[in-house]
């Protein structure tokens, strides 16, 4: 599904579908010259939203309503989402990143309307990729971690999202929230402003027993969210971005799901799939441990 766009609009800068070519790069991804220190804490909190109190069938956010949110361009062309974890890294989805000259993807801060130049966000650069095991054949193990060439300032407008307190966690059940600049619908055009969209979240034995999916193709690294009869989703060019949970304890945003694929964008028996953050937990902390996490707390 989301992958769609980035084949369409880069076909030969990035590479897509040669798997021989997007494995050369791997080891440059994650050459690292020292150790990163033990984990810091900062004097911040995660997960705040910036609101008292959807993207295919959603609505519009509040502006920095979601401040980890950001958007990652190449050759200064939007492509995919991504969220902030801590002062110096962004998570996003593998499939955004492996192929890629990682050093020409531009990272853009606490914005809201991608369309409005009169605007100057704040901007970063990726000097260092971590993709792991990704291929592009079962799109499982969908996740990447991008190291920044500076540290960002947090502020109201900047905040980073909480990652999951319970490794255990499944989720199934509840209510999720995803967001994106992608398509407001299947092949359609993508949206300037950051959009919103609720949708439930599906056991893994309901989504392989009851969607039009092939159960081989769902793993447990992944998690799947939407309706039955479709109508709301995520969709092409949302890759990468959030699916969060508020939890209920203290209102903070929590990362459940980062936006991988799927078939078409909303369709009925198609709810959208998503990287499980649970199951690289571990190793989301080791490849990003030099960066100043907020507390969870």
């Amino acid at each position: 599904m989301w992958i769609f766009f980035i084949i369409i609009t880069l076909p030969h800068v990035l590479g897509v579908g040669d798997s021989k070519e997007s494995r050369s790069l791997l080891p440059i991804f994650q050459r690292a010259s020292t150790k990163p220190p033990e984990i810091r804490k900062c004097d911040c909190s995660c997960g705040e939203a910036n609101v008292a109190t959807r993207i295919v069938g959603g609505e519009e956010t509040d502006i920095n309503e979601f401040p980890w949110m950001v958007r990652l361009s190449y050759f200064n062309r939007f492509y995919c989402g991504g969220m902030l974890i801590n002062d110096r890294y962004v998570l996003t989805a593998a499939h955004c990143v492996r192929g890629f000259m990682w050093f020409m993807i531009k990272v853009t801060l606490g914005e809201h309307d991608r369309c409005d130049k009169t605007r100057k966000p704040e901007t970063r650069f990726v000097i260092r990729a971590f993709t792991g095991d990704f291929n592009y054949v079962s799109f499982d193990h969908d996740v990447a971690v991008l190291r920044l060439n500076a540290q960002v300032p947090l502020t109201d407008k900047i905040r980073p999202i909480c990652l999951p307190k319970d490794p255990e966690a499944m989720y199934g059940g509840m209510r999720a929230i995803a967001t994106g600049w992608g398509s407001l619908k299947e092949d359609g055009k993508l949206s300037c402003v950051l959009q919103e969209v609720e949708v439930p979240v599906m056991s893994n034995d309901d989504c392989k027993a009851n969607t039009s999916y092939n159960p081989k193709t769902i793993t447990d690294n992944m998690l799947c969210a939407g309706y039955d009869k479709g109508k709301k989703d995520s969709c092409q060019g949302d890759s990468g971005g959030p699916l969060m949970r508020e939890r209920p304890e203290d209102n903070r945003f929590e990362l459940i799901g980062i936006v991988s694929w799927g078939n078409g964008c909303a369709r009925p028996g198609f709810p959208g799939v998503y990287t499980r953050v649970t199951k690289y937990l571990k190793w989301i902390k080791e490849n990003s441990k030099d960066g100043c996490f907020c507390n969870q707390d």
